[in-house]
């Protein structure tokens, strides 16, 4: 029978970084977990008065869900996380510009000598019954009903030689990727760098653009079920992701450039593996039929997705079949719960 574990944090028990923190929970290979995660304002902002240079203090932002230790997880071995269910907590969320936050204004690294953007919060009705987010104009009167598509932009594991780094911060150990794919019904795969593999996870958006261009999604608190499993003696240098479709491989670094260059290099390795192909026969196969999602431009890197329709790969299986194998799981646990 399947281990589930349930675990919703106080505001202390939050963490602000990936690595440097003792664990919160100790599950086995194969545990479902059901997680309380914070929105990245850890639930201060409420209303749209509540500027967030107000109500909240840096660096206590983005928190996340976690650490938690995956027994006999080692240096070498993958983390598989198959994501059953992103449900939003609350029937509101938020979004915001900050002043020096975002793709299309000034930072502390793009110094400009024109004023930053203003401060503004734009208030969001969650409606899950009818799988809409409702966008309201601060400075007009348009509303559009958006669709409902929850993520989580954070996840990931300890990076490895004791480095502690920001959760805002996406690199080869996960983080704040932002990436939209990252929904219900997909397996990420993240490299262990250090025993138990620490995972954690928050920064849950209903929904959010390619880029996440003004710094934040619409963001919520989420109710999220995980499964995390373990891939023993098998190595991940990016984090990867699987869903019924397709395969994808992320990059994170800047400028943008090398953030693609490592995801397209990691999927076209990858594909190569898989099939057997010679790498310059993966490159022209991933060249004609591949994709390039775009996960943040606004962060302190910048992440990049390499994403091939599985049907171009002729019936291979990832990691010898966890993705399909986790994913009944989770069918069956959310029949049964």
């Amino acid at each position: 029978m399947t281990e589930v574990v349930t675990y919703r944090p106080e505001p202390a028990e939050m963490s602000y970084t990936f690595g440097g923190r003792e664990p919160v929970l100790r599950v086995r290979p194969g545990t479902v977990v059901q997680l309380y995660t914070e929105d990245c304002y850890g639930g201060r902002v409420r209303g749209v008065d509540d500027l967030p240079s107000r109500v909240c203090e840096f660096p206590y932002l983005n928190p996340v869900t976690g650490p938690i230790h995956v027994e006999g997880a080692e240096p070498g071995d993958t983390l598989a996380v198959h994501v059953v269910a992103v449900e939003p907590a609350r029937d509101w969320a938020v979004s915001s510009t900050f002043p020096h936050f975002g793709a299309l204004t000034g930072t502390h690294t793009t110094a400009m000598l024109h004023p930053p953007l203003d401060e503004v919060v734009w208030m969001y009705d969650v409606d899950v019954a009818a799988g809409t987010v409702t966008y309201r104009a601060r400075r007009g009167d348009y509303t559009v009903a958006l669709p409902l598509d929850p993520m989580h932009g954070t996840m990931g594991v300890a990076p490895a030689a004791f480095e502690s780094r920001m959760t805002i911060v996406p690199d080869a150990h996960g983080g704040n990727m932002d990436s939209p794919e990252l929904r219900a019904g997909v397996t990420a795969y993240f490299g262990v760098n250090v025993p138990g593999a620490l995972f954690a996870v928050g920064d849950g958006h209903c929904r959010q653009g390619h880029g996440e261009v003004c710094g934040t999604g619409v963001e919520a608190a989420m109710n999220t079920t995980l499964i995390l499993d373990l891939v023993k003696g098998v190595s991940t240098p990016w984090p990867r992701l699987e869903s019924d479709d397709a395969l994808m491989s992320t990059g994170s670094a800047r400028p943008l450039e090398d953030a693609y260059r490592i995801s397209q290099h990691d999927l076209v390795s990858w594909t190569a593996e898989l099939m057997g192909l010679d790498q310059l026969d993966a490159y022209q196969l991933v060249s004609q039929a591949g994709e390039a999602p775009v996960g943040n431009v606004c962060d302190p890197n910048y992440t990049m997705l390499a994403r091939v329709a599985r049907r171009y790969l002729g019936g291979v299986t990832a990691y010898d079949g966890v993705h399909a194998r986790l994913r009944e799981t989770g069918r069956a646990h959310l029949a049964h719960r």
